[in-house]
């Protein structure tokens, strides 16, 4: 049977099921794949009709009167081949020919493009499509006669001139689709001849909003995203609002597009288009999905997905310099190192960090230290609070290597103590006070002290004081520096940079 995964079609043994269809695609275990079981396509007459003039196109969309009705069955065969009789300010008339229209002599009113009927001499013997270019008021002899309005093309309006002819006018066609879609984790589903897999979601980045784009790639540095809202509008993602995103690209949200908030309530959002929305300006065009539209139009909230961004990512950082070099050269870009120079030196720092900012210019510097100057810490899962507050101000929130500052150190002294966030601090809800701190653990002055947000590391056991020297009540415990501590103390001096991991090197 065949089986068509991401667009290319397999061919598969009779009863495969979805863990076989999907071998070597981009799918990362847990998250959801659409399976397309099956699609009704259905193709009808609209009631536009484009009318094709000497001048150009334009279209006209019927109305559900009696007149227009009678326009659509009886007489649009004869209006290929008729002329623009006159152009005045208030109308244009095409015609005549000959139709059974009762005479009515009163006076109507007519708003700019309006299409309707007239009798010339107010006789059906001659009767003229009539386009009305300006508001006015007219008897014209066939009644209202009002069959629709000009919708698309109403510049042309404007060059028509006496003696342009209709060329054709044909009815405008609608194709709709009915899909029968199945979204799902279970890779023992059994498949079909002819059932459609996506594995994922794929986005291409929008060039004119870097650090929206960013945003996007941070919040599937992982390989997946999470869906927090569905609705019949759009899906969003609301894992990281803690940043800041300045006003970008803004655009219409067409179907699939995907925005981050930029202004306003639920700032850092990333939302994902099902339906047109028109333009906003609190929100910036991040990107647009390319693949994977199913996934996202039946994605429920709570729910993870598969993405993938063209461009991927290019973060080197974590790396050493040698593979950072072969990394960036394959995204095409050109690698000037700084610092340790060296090949085996562990890149900490990356100048432009944007991905797009990065393409765009063909080059970035990569700051280059000793591997055993990135020290590994381990950060706790029991206060989300606190682990998000460390993870933002170190970088580790979107980045496997983190930058502590020093603020204070003397030899001597039981801690060392480096710069946090003091307005980021203020959200520090007290955790239950310590029974004990032990040598190297770290922490967080919380909102219940002067110094919230201050970050720490406990060089020697204390009951009575935590990482920052507070005091139980007012320390959060937010982790565990697990490296060689007398190695990061030696020589170590206030403003130093301290590079901090969650990863091995």
């Amino acid at each position: 049977m065949i089986v068509t995964v991401n667009g290319v079609d397999k061919k598969l043994r009779s009863g495969s099921t979805l863990k076989t269809a999907i071998a070597d695609e981009p799918y990362i275990k847990g998250t959801l794949i659409a399976v397309h079981l099956s699609e009704e396509r259905v193709i009808s007459e609209t009631r536009d009709f484009e009318f094709e003039t000497d001048r150009g196109s334009f279209v006209v969309h019927l109305n559900d009167s009696p007149e227009a009705e009678v326009w659509r069955t009886q007489f649009i065969d004869k209006m290929p081949g008729v002329n623009t009789r006159w152009v005045t300010h208030d109308i244009a008339a095409f015609g005549s020919f000959p139709t059974e229209l009762e005479t009515d002599r009163g006076t109507y009113s007519y708003r700019t493009y309006d299409c309707f009927l007239s009798l010339g001499g107010f006789d059906n013997h001659t009767t003229y499509l009539m386009i009305a270019r300006d508001n006015h008021s007219g008897s014209y002899g066939a009644g209202h006669g009002l069959i629709g309005r000009v919708t698309v093309g109403r510049h042309i309006l404007d060059d028509i001139r006496e003696g342009d002819k209709i060329v054709s006018v044909r009815p405008l066609m609608s194709e709709t689709s009915t899909e029968n879609v199945k979204v799902t984790d279970d890779l023992s589903m059994k498949l079909e001849d002819g059932y459609r897999v996506e594995t994922n979601v794929r986005i291409a980045l929008d060039q004119d909003s870097p650090e929206s784009a960013e945003h996007l790639l941070i919040l599937s540095s992982e390989g997946t995203m999470g869906v927090t809202e569905a609705t019949g509008s759009f899906l969003a993602c609301s894992e990281d609002m803690d940043v800041n995103i300045p006003q970008e690209d803004s655009k219409v949200r067409d179907v699939g597009t995907v925005t981050v908030r930029s202004d306003g309530v639920g700032m850092g959002r990333l939302y994902m288009y099902k339906e047109r929305r028109q333009v906003s300006v609190s929100h910036n065009a991040a990107g647009q999905v390319i693949m994977g539209h199913a996934i996202v139009a039946h994605a429920p909230a709570g729910s993870r997905m598969t993405v993938v961004t063209e461009p991927a990512r290019a973060l080197s950082v974590g790396m050493t310099q040698a593979d950072g070099m072969k990394f960036l050269e394959s995204k095409g870009i050109r690698q000037i190192r700084t610092g340790d120079t060296s090949d085996d030196a562990i890149i900490a720092e990356q100048g432009p960090e944007n991905t797009i900012e990065a393409l765009r210019k063909g080059e970035v510097e990569t700051f280059g230290v000793p591997k055993d100057r990135v020290f590994r810490i381990q950060i706790s899962k029991k206060d989300p609070i606190s682990e998000h507050y460390f993870k933002k101000v170190t970088g580790l929130s979107h980045k496997p290597i983190g930058i502590l500052k020093v603020q204070f150190t003397f030899e001597g002294l039981p801690m060392v103590t480096f710069y946090g966030d003091e307005s980021r601090g203020k959200n520090l809800y007290p955790q239950d006070p310590f029974k004990k701190i032990k040598r190297g653990d770290i922490g967080l002055t919380n909102q219940a002290r002067p110094h919230h947000g201050l970050i720490g590391i406990r060089l020697e056991d204390s009951k009575d004081f935590g990482p920052t020297g507070e005091e139980p009540y007012g320390t959060n415990v937010v982790g565990k520096f697990v490296d060689d501590l007398d190695r990061l103390m030696k020589d170590l001096k206030e403003e130093d940079v301290v590079y901090i991991t969650e990863e091995e090197l």
